[in-house]
């Protein structure tokens, strides 16, 4: 069993904490990392494990992050080394360690166990899943993600302890969504002005986001926020895209970064419209149902979520251009991405484009 030295932080010592991987390749693809990055992540093994460790490879995983499969005498381990925070000053590696000790009490086996972290260089340690991404989909595996998002607001709570902050980008207004809205906009215009493509899209994202916007406000009060009582515990970044399937066929669900309360319908609609989910119609449905029935207590969910679907939608159109921005560029160089820049935009907006034929046609 592979222990965390006893100088870092380890509120949670479970039984039984590794699962060793014989192919990293069945779940993340192996990197050229520079020298430096591997000698920083071999420190930071040293430290966080207490062991030396066999081998330390890169591996080309999450978008923000850089992450290393770390290999000693007792198993494998994922070394994950966090981007520093923001201008807003969200910290990622204290969200996601406070929500995965919160989780490994209450849902074990259902996250990668927490094994150690230091606050201060960035770096904590996981257990590595042995498993494979989400390919083709059952009602099975929907019904377990349903299962875990029910477990989230079962959990709400006995989470007072935690002092969990709202989630990243939580919408517990109207006015909330609408002003993150703006904001992407805002952020785009100037690189719109000098990229006609981008400029032309802005244009009919504005058009269609002007027509529900004025749909919303018709039914919601746009500054009536939610109440904690009916807020839940949300990954803010929940789906089978950051899920494995280990040997067994048990889920496991990864990224808590973003971690935090946030509007049930929020999570309804981010599940529904998420480039990486690829929700079909049916599936769709399905994950639409059972939030419903989940929310049965909730007297304005299904007004919510009329309102916020689209609107989310729009919202996630614009996420999808963060390649666009210095910043987001930056957090993909930064997690060793090497695709160039003009080759990501274009792949990006042409998925923007999809998306937003879905929201203005279909709904």
């Amino acid at each position: 069993m592979i222990r965390p030295a006893e100088d870092c932080i380890t509120p949670f010592r479970p039984g039984r904490v590794i699962i060793s991987s014989s192919d990293c390749s069945l779940l993340y693809t192996a990197m050229e990392s520079d020298d430096v990055d591997m000698e920083s992540a071999e420190k930071a093994a040293r430290r966080l494990l207490a062991q030396e460790p066999k081998t330390v490879e890169a591996i080309r995983g999450g978008g923000n992050n850089r992450l290393f499969k770390v290999v000693t005498a007792t198993g494998a381990v994922a070394l994950k080394s966090y981007k520093p925070a923001d201008s807003d000053d969200w910290d990622r590696l204290a969200h996601e360690w406070t929500a995965l000790v919160f989780l490994a009490r209450h849902l074990p086996g259902s996250i990668p166990t927490p094994i150690a972290h230091d606050p201060t260089s960035g770096w904590a340690a996981f257990e590595w899943v042995d498993g494979v991404r989400i390919g083709e989909r059952s009602k099975a595996d929907i019904a377990t993600a349903l299962e875990f998002a029910g477990a989230l607001r079962m959990l709400g709570g006995a989470a007072t302890e935690e002092r969990f902050t709202e989630a990243r980008e939580a919408c517990l207004c109207l006015t909330d969504l609408l002003s993150q809205i703006d904001w992407r906009l805002k952020r785009l215009e100037p690189v719109a002005a000098a990229n006609a493509e981008l400029g032309d899209f802005l244009d009919e994202v504005r058009a269609e986001l002007a027509s529900r916007r004025q749909d919303a406000l018709r039914t919601l009060d746009p500054a009536a926020r939610l109440p904690r009582t009916l807020q839940v515990l949300s990954p803010s970044d929940f789906g089978f895209h950051n899920a494995l399937r280990r040997p067994s066929g048990k889920l496991v669900f990864l990224d808590f970064e973003y971690f935090g309360w946030d509007d049930p319908a929020k999570l309804a609609c981010d599940v529904h419209w998420h480039p990486g989910m690829a929700l079909d119609p049916a599936e769709q449905d399905l994950f639409a149902s059972g939030f419903g029935l989940q929310a049965k207590d909730d007297p304005g969910y299904r007004q919510r979520i009329t309102a916020y679907r689209p609107l989310i939608g729009l919202r996630w159109c614009l996420i999808l251009l963060n390649e666009f921005l210095a910043l987001g560029l930056a957090r993909r160089r930064y997690a060793g991405q090497t695709e160039e820049a003009s080759a990501a935009q274009a792949r990006q907006l042409a998925k923007a484009r999809v998306l937003y034929s879905s929201i203005a046609h279909r709904i």
